[in-house]
């Protein structure tokens, strides 16, 4: 049970406290683990002393470990209505079907419109992922919203967590990773379930790029689209872990390749008139610019990194590449998926995509992708999933699952 330091501790191994000592050690994939337990164990939970007594130095025993697994047990989706097809992109910029599609591997988008929102389509992912998982809002420990476009400055997810009637108030986050940002909240979940004796997280990945994307520059109007997914990841027994290990990187020289800067714009002219001494103040208002991407050096990025963060994290796990059933990347570009199954000899009809449907939806692209192939009966229970997002920052990471 969930003492009050947050952390749990388990009944049965209160009497053992005088004496059992469990050295800890990092693991290989990066999370705390006890040198008795096995190393799929990725990090463990705290427990505090029985009573709330201060104790003496001689009575002081260290914090005991309770090793805990996670695994990912629903998803959920939601896209907008609006669908944006490439003929209708021919209409407004210099280009047609057959050179997107060719170039991409995108036929079609859905874009935010009239009454959708990014957190009316975070909710609805979410309250599907809840259902399949038969978990019920007020059981939820956490909420991590991965997002680069919130409807509000300050965060998003203590908006889905209101929404959906989550009555015990959880935690709930925003994660800024663009890309990468859903397999980032998986770490996220996996370590605040281990580290923090969090039982039900939800994560979401939901981005709405078409915001600031410039619809006259048809080298990146093309590319995106708006979605949200969703998974409720769970504790579980240490036997039945199923997040083997993660791999994670950023390289913030890699921001020139790709960004949305902020920009000022001008001063009021009252403001700017009125001979303040103050010089730069009052600051500029200002908004974030269009989506600037270089396509050429970013595509080099993905198809060197991420066959490489693939390897290590399938490394830490223990795993050959044979064992993997689906390889599930970001959906960014058919020929960068492409590449990098050719890289690590997957065959394709191992690789999931349903690019050509959405487009680039950023922090949605890989639990939407999960989600319907999960529904359609392509993923089932105890299939082993490769998935590595990667994207702006530059940020890029890999994990490999289990699903249920």
């Amino acid at each position: 049970m969930a003492n009050a330091s947050g952390f749990f501790a388990h009944p049965s191994i209160s009497s053992m406290r005088s004496r059992t000592h469990l050295p800890i050690a990092v693991s290989g994939s990066g999370f705390c683990v006890s040198k008795r337990f096995s190393k799929r164990v990725l990090c463990s939970s705290l427990s505090s002393l029985d009573n709330n007594a201060s104790p003496s130095p001689s009575q002081y025993r260290p914090p005991r470990l309770v090793p805990s697994g996670c695994k990912l047990i629903g998803s959920g989706s939601a896209v907008p209505s609006l669908l944006i097809s490439n003929d209708d992109l021919a209409k407004i910029v210099d280009t047609n079907d057959e050179w997107i599609a060719t170039r991409t591997g995108i036929r079609n988008r859905r874009v935010v419109s009239g009454k959708d929102s990014l957190v009316g389509l975070a909710v609805e992912a979410a309250t599907k992922a809840l259902e399949m998982a038969e978990v019920a809002p007020e059981d939820i420990d956490l909420v991590l919203m991965c997002t680069s476009t919130p409807d509000d400055l300050f965060g998003a997810a203590p908006q889905i967590q209101k929404a959906l009637g989550c009555t015990k108030n959880p935690l709930a986050y925003d994660i800024t990773a663009a890309c990468s940002g859903f397999v980032l909240g998986l770490v996220s979940a996996a370590c605040h379930i281990r580290g923090g004796g969090f039982k039900n997280v939800l994560v979401i990945g939901a981005d709405s790029l078409s915001r600031f994307v410039d619809w006259t520059d048809r080298g990146t109007c093309i590319l995106f689209g708006d979605a949200a997914g969703a998974v409720v990841v769970q504790a579980c027994d240490i036997e039945d872990d199923g997040l083997y290990s993660f791999d994670v990187h950023s390289d913030g020289d890699g921001r020139r390749h790709l960004n949305a800067s902020v920009k000022e714009s001008q001063t009021d002219g009252a403001l700017s008139s009125n001979g303040s001494a103050l010089g730069d103040f009052p600051p500029k208002q200002s908004s974030y610019s269009c989506i600037q991407m270089n396509g050429q050096e970013v595509f080099r990025f993905a198809v060197r990194c991420v066959p490489q963060s693939l390897e290590t994290a399938l490394q830490k796990a223990g795993l050959p590449a044979s064992s993997i059933d689906w390889l599930l990347l970001h959906q960014a570009n058919q020929r960068i998926l492409d590449s990098v199954a050719t890289r690590l000899q997957f065959p394709p009809e191992r690789v999931i995509s349903n690019l050509a449907n959405y487009g680039n939806t950023s922090a949605a692209s890989i639990p939407l992708a999960l989600d319907e192939a999960v529904r359609s009966g392509k993923v089932k229970p105890g299939h082993t999933i490769a998935t590595s997002g990667f994207g702006a920052g530059l940020t890029w990471g890999s994990a490999i699952v289990r699903w249920r």
